[in-house]
């Protein structure tokens, strides 16, 4: 068994459709645009967040 019932077999049968669907340009930009949204999420995180004063707080 795989992922939930789903054998080896059926995920590169889907993998295939989807790339022959897609086209492995588009395929590799998606894979691309999700590596970077993941980093961008993964750094955002990391960042602590900045306190930012007040203009009306009179210290």
């Amino acid at each position: 068994m795989g992922f939930g019932g789903i054998s080896i077999w059926q995920l590169l049968i889907i993998l295939a459709i989807i790339i022959l669907i897609f086209g492995t340009r588009r395929f590799k930009n998606i894979g691309g645009d999700l590596g970077s949204a993941f980093k961008s999420f993964r750094k955002a995180v990391k960042e602590e967040p900045v306190e930012e004063k007040k203009e009306d707080d009179p210290q």
